[in-house]
């Protein structure tokens, strides 16, 4: 592997932003479970804005191939892009399994009203 391939630098980028991204869904999960639903969702924004900057770093690489640069292959950027693939997916299934457990959790305190 050629230490100055610029995918190696990118791709610790997106995998950096991936990894805190998945801590902070799990950190939502954990609000969750202790009913504290704002806290929750505020960590899903986090996760959000992490997802973002690593999706932002992809999309320069992707941008710059398509304007004519070519780079040495890398597995460690294809790692990286099903990190990130991986962490965006659970993401928004986070955000739709918190949001029906707030709805439910709503629902059996009322009384169900």
């Amino acid at each position: 592997m050629n230490e100055n391939n610029p995918l190696i630098k990118v791709s610790m980028e997106i995998i950096l932003h991936a990894g805190d991204a998945n801590g902070l869904i799990d950190e939502a999960f954990a609000c969750a479970e202790q009913y504290d639903f704002a806290q929750a969702f505020s960590r899903l924004k986090e996760a959000e804005d992490q997802i973002t900057l690593a999706h932002q770093a992809q999309t320069t690489i992707i941008q710059s191939e398509m304007a004519g640069t070519t780079y040495e292959p890398c597995i460690l950027f294809n790692h990286a892009q099903d990190t990130l693939m991986t962490v965006a997916t659970e993401l928004r299934i986070a955000k739709r399994c918190i949001q029906m457990f707030k709805l439910i959790y709503q629902n059996t305190k009322e009384g169900g009203k």
